[in-house]
């Protein structure tokens, strides 16, 4: 592969600054990877020069609340609409009309947002982790999701997704052990997955009935970097930003669920999707389980386009494994979009 250089940039408009990298001809088709939570632009860093190399104009932001975007002091600026319109601010400024858009956890409610609102701006779409017709629409709508044999109404009221319960009634609780050490908050999270995983209940399961994360602890505890995962130098990059800006912005992406819904209501074409799509399930992750759940159905029901795949890594997929994303979406790329 040849060098590739991967250059900083920022947009701004109507007040908002979105940082972004980008990598590859400035006239190659224009890929644009969308992180999640609590993650960076960096967090494309195997999939960037890939892309670049093949010569795609490969994009990856921070997104608002991240990095050296802008961050904002209230929950509502962290709505569905207004992120969206964020990524349209950066497609203007690149000078494109459209982009194959690529999304990981809550980029991925962004992606398919981009999709079901403006399907113009969206030559194709695809998304790891989490499918379409889930957390774009809402809480209620993932808690009728499910797997009731795994958690009991009664026990789990919103099953693997209690810690977003627990973000809506406790907000700061939820946010201060991370706030009290970002760098530790990055070693316990960023972790590869495990064929323990398939079947168990989740973690997250636990955390309103544990009143916050880390079993309730005022901090989390101090584990050793996955190396696997994360390099040293990609570790001090998350725990820097997130120490900078705190995991208010963050956190508040759970913080709009009912904003979320009513925005998903107003998709075109009552969500269809026609345009080119992929989905990447994770087979470890416990939490967006999408192999041994339903959690995906109501996807296959929104896309008459769809192609599906499942890699056997935990939830931070790109990081964990590159090779096997790359592979997928080129395969996808070559295939069926291009």
């Amino acid at each position: 592969m040849p060098t590739i250089t991967t250059t900083e940039h920022a947009v701004q408009k109507n007040g908002h600054t979105s940082f972004y990298l980008a990598a590859g001809p400035e006239d190659g088709p224009l890929i644009i990877f969308v992180h999640g939570w609590p993650e960076l632009a960096i967090s494309w860093r195997h999939q960037l020069p890939f892309f670049a190399a093949m010569g795609f104009r490969a994009i990856a932001p921070d997104m608002r609340g991240y990095g050296r975007s802008s961050v904002y002091p209230t929950h509502e600026a962290y709505q569905q609409s207004f992120i969206v319109d964020d990524m349209l601010a950066l497609l203007d400024h690149l000078g494109r009309s459209t982009a194959i858009w690529v999304g990981h956890d809550w980029g991925c409610p962004v992606v398919w947002n981009l999709a079901s609102h403006h399907p113009q701006r969206c030559r194709a779409i695809a998304n790891l982790c989490v499918p379409y017709g889930t957390v774009e629409r809402g809480l209620d709508q993932l808690s009728a999701l499910v797997d009731r044999t795994r958690y009991p109404l009664d026990e789990y009221p919103a099953g693997q997704w209690e810690y977003m319960r627990f973000y809506e009634d406790h907000f700061d609780a939820a946010t201060a052990p991370m706030d009290a050490n970002p760098l530790a908050t990055a070693k316990l999270l960023f972790r590869q997955g495990s064929t323990a995983a398939i079947g168990e209940r989740s973690p997250t399961a636990l955390v309103y009935q544990n009143q916050g994360w880390f079993d309730g602890a005022a901090q989390p505890p101090d584990s050793p970097r996955d190396a696997d995962i994360l390099s040293l130098e990609d570790l001090h990059a998350y725990a820097s930003a997130l120490t900078r800006n705190g995991f208010f912005g963050p956190n508040s992406w759970y913080m709009n669920h009912a904003a979320n819904a009513l925005y998903a209501d107003q998709a075109l074409n009552g969500g269809q999707l026609e345009m080119p799509v992929l989905f990447i399930a994770a087979r470890y992750d416990s939490t967006c389980d999408a192999v041994h759940s339903a959690l995906a159905e109501p996807m296959r029901g929104l896309c008459t386009h769809l192609t599906e795949a499942v890699i056997d890594s935990g939830h931070w997929m790109a990081q964990e494994k590159p090779m096997e994303v790359n592979y997928h979406l080129v395969r996808w790329l070559m295939q069926v979009v291009i």
